[in-house]
């Protein structure tokens, strides 16, 4: 008997003894890690410009050699952010000897000319970049802003049309607080927002041209009979938000 005991002591033991992952179930291992994947140069580059840590994206960017037209016309952004136009311009034209029908960078040149208030060298700027990608509801967005600061109203409309048939929330991504708006006056800014009333509420976007009429009226907008007269905004005056809209006394500039 004692030893059977001993036998059976002995082989408690050495079970104990194995290491844990022995003694498991197949189905109850552990599963393995999958390997970070690497970032590439662009990657944290693309990383850093979200974070709007543009110098360092800039020396993420350079450190792709030989550099693309994408990687070249990326460092032109960059710089700028910052507010180096030169340079800008400079990473923009070597993209463009990499690729010469590159519409992107073109895009970019035209927005170095708007910033320097070039507008006309811009708008030919942007015109060129339609020619190569005429589909842009951006490049269309720009285009009617250049045709705004000559205060060429009918062509920055038809523009501005054209961009929200390609993308109807094109203004919406990209904000109506931008380089135009911060360089107008409050005036000019008002105008701006009826306008834009005006495209979305040829565009059945009733939500948004309300939106933008009131933005207009609290600028001061002096016009308001043109919301009451317009056939444009006919189908708003049928709504109980525009009657409340219409309450709004124009800010006095």
């Amino acid at each position: 008997m004692r030893n059977k005991l001993k036998i059976a002591l002995c082989f408690f033991l050495a079970l104990s003894a194995l290491p844990l992952a022995a003694r498991q179930p197949q189905d109850a291992a552990a599963p393995a890690q999958q390997p970070k994947p690497q970032l590439t140069p662009e990657m944290r580059g693309d990383i850093l410009m979200a974070r709007r840590m543009y110098r360092e994206a800039i020396e993420a960017y350079q450190s792709v050699n030989p550099p693309t037209a994408v990687i070249l016309n990326k460092i032109g952004i960059a710089y700028q952010q910052l507010g180096d136009l030169n340079m800008a311009q400079k990473m923009y034209e070597r993209a463009l000897k990499l690729n010469k029908k590159y519409a992107e960078a073109i895009n970019n040149i035209g927005t170095v000319h708007y910033a320097r208030k070039s507008y006309r060298r811009a708008i030919s700027a942007y015109r060129k970049a339609l020619a190569l990608n005429p589909d842009s509801a951006s490049i269309y967005s720009n285009l009617g802003t250049a045709y705004f600061a000559r205060r060429d109203y009918r062509r920055a409309i038809e523009c501005y049309e054209k961009a929200i048939s390609l993308d109807p929330d094109v203004f919406e991504r990209r904000g109506t607080q931008g380089v135009l708006l911060q360089e107008r006056s409050v005036e000019e800014r008002a105008k701006f927002h009826y306008h834009l009333a005006k495209v979305y509420a040829k565009n059945g976007r009733n939500d948004l041209a309300l939106f933008y009429i009131r933005k207009s009226l609290e600028e001061g907008f002096k016009e308001k009979k043109r919301y009451l007269e317009e056939n444009e905004f006919a189908e708003l005056r049928k709504l109980p938000e525009f009657e409340e809209i219409m309450k709004i006394e124009p800010r006095v500039l």
